[in-house]
């Protein structure tokens, strides 16, 4: 094979894909028809969960150095402000990041190539997946590189990330059934003042429609989205100046415009893929799907997806697991890309829509709806974990297993496993679950009991156990969290609960390692 896993694609999903299988021993090729990484993007909101794969992978603190942290949303109507929420308020229990990073795809990618380079990877540009033809033994892909002329590449594996028009995904013959909207929108990077409130995410709904204003990196520098004006929309617009008349009625007279520097006009489509993978190609991010930007859930979603199929990939590869253990990936991922472009397909149809009972829906009832939810903490914290995409589960999954019953209330099998500090020694400090537990390894997490002697038998590789000693500060947290003593928890290496109970018999863990993730010791 000329590499493990040949990945066509480079952007942020492509990206983090390579990056998750170079750091498990997983030789990759990259590619991307494109000349280079992009320059201008509309993909604008990382959220927390994103944040929290961005520190396992060591480069959080260069995503916050380029990014902008918005510490709240402002929901505006008819020129007022309806409703506001503090993120802090909502998600600070959940995760160390309760806001959303401003942080355009541009520089999502330019993060994760230079982590991809610090490992020794590079991306090649200008090279085109042609064609590809797989059997049992591989993948045998035809490459059109810079020069014109083409050459061959076996791999075991191919990942297509490589966008909404994915070879991978039309050369595998997968339907991506779907329709773009009706609606043309525009995007603007633009420096100005007026209404908004600094730092935070501002949503102005009218009759007619919506703007969406992302704070942006320096001073009163702002990302405006939003929709054409009707008499615009069989024009070819070309300047902010032609939709800033419709701007400046909704955001206030105040708006003052210093300079726009990029303008551009575009559609949106929703589409998913009607399987994630075809034997050795896998599917991810926008070449599965496409949605609609509310909620900022697109490139987050394609992320997650990588995350999910590096660490599966890499133990089927380096020959420690079952191929059978890839199926997983379709059945975990396709249920959480199909209900969000359901629901956000519901929602941007309401906000989008030119029906006039619509339009008093946005700026009557759904900006008072909106108000009433945001001042119920219950409704935030759910809200915010929808959002933030903390709150994704995998419990119907056939990788979640529960040993015996756990309590209603307690983390279940197929669960993120609880943000939280710990003493994980008996005279230890109090660290932070997402440093002390790494990503490479599954974990057994012990309470209120020793561990069973040889409990992970011939897997001490691939499985770290901790006992989470007694400890009054632990056992708030614990109660915290609705962690019961004694009970157990192993994480997938994604942080995921695989198996639950109240205590862990050998048996158990080995079965369970071995037959339902099919690891080989």
């Amino acid at each position: 094979m000329d590499s493990d896993v040949l990945i066509v694609g480079a952007g942020p999903t492509g990206l983090m894909l390579a990056n998750q299988l170079i750091r498990r021993r997983v030789s990759v090729r990259i590619i991307d028809r494109h000349a280079g990484p992009s320059l201008q993007t509309r993909a604008l909101g990382v959220q927390a969960r994103t944040l929290e794969i961005y520190r396992k992978l060591g480069v959080i603190d260069r995503a916050l150095e380029l990014g902008r942290v918005g510490t709240g949303g402002n929901i505006w109507a008819d020129g007022k402000l309806m409703a506001h929420i503090g993120l802090s308020d909502a998600g600070g229990a959940v995760t160390p990041y309760p806001y959303i990073l401003i942080l355009g795809q541009d520089d999502n990618e330019r993060i994760l190539g230079e982590k991809l380079r610090d490992l020794g990877g590079a991306v090649e540009w200008n090279t085109e997946l042609t064609a590809f033809a797989q059997d049992d033994a591989g993948v045998a892909a035809t490459l059109k590189l810079p020069d014109g002329s083409q050459r061959q590449h076996h791999s075991a594996w191919i990942g297509g990330c490589d966008g909404a028009r994915s070879a991978v995904r039309e050369l595998s013959g997968i339907g991506f059934p779907g329709a773009p909207y009706e609606h043309v929108f525009f995007v603007a990077d633009v420096e100005m003042t007026g209404s908004m409130v600094e730092g935070e995410l501002n949503v102005y709904l009218f009759r007619e429609g919506f703007h969406l204003l992302f704070p942006m990196r320096g001073k009163d520098h702002w990302r405006v989205v939003g929709i054409l004006p009707e008499q615009l929309r069989s024009q070819e617009v070309k300047s902010l100046d032609a939709v800033l008349p419709s701007l400046s009625d909704e955001a206030g007279s105040n708006l003052a415009v210093r300079s726009c520097s990029w303008f551009s006009t575009y559609r949106i489509h929703h589409r998913a893929a009607e399987r994630f993978r075809d034997r050795r190609a896998f599917l991810a991010g926008d070449a599965a799907h496409i949605h609609s930007p509310v909620g900022a859930q697109g490139m987050n979603t394609g992320l997650q997806d990588t995350y999910n199929l590096a660490w599966k990939l890499a133990l089927v590869v380096r020959g420690r697991a079952d191929p059978a253990l890839l199926a997983s990936y379709e059945a975990e991922r396709m249920p959480v890309a199909r209900k969000l472009l359901d629901t956000t397909d519901r929602a941007f149809r309401l906000v989008v829509s030119d029906n006039p009972l619509a339009g008093l829906m946005r700026t009557k009832v759904l900006a008072r709806i909106a108000a009433f939810v945001i001042n119920r903490q219950r409704m935030q914290q759910t809200a915010f974990r929808v959002v933030s995409q903390t709150g994704i589960t995998y419990r119907k999954s056939a990788l979640s297993r529960t040993v015996e019953p756990m309590p209603e209330s307690a983390p279940q099998a197929g669960d993120r496993f609880p943000w939280m500090t710990l003493q994980l020694g008996p005279d230890g400090p109090d660290e932070d679950l997402l440093d002390a537990l790494d990503d490479l390894h599954f974990h057994i997490l012990l309470f209120g009991q020793p561990a069973p002697d040889d409990v992970i038998g011939e897997l001490g590789e691939l499985v770290r156990v901790h006992v989470v000693p007694e400890h009054a500060a632990n056992d708030r947290q614990l109660a915290d969290k609705h962690i019961p003593k004694p009970s157990f928890y192993l994480l997938r290496p994604d942080g995921h609960i695989g198996l639950a109970g109240m205590r862990p018999e050998p048996a158990d863990v080995a079965e369970y390692l071995s037959e339902t993730l099919g690891i080989w010791g």
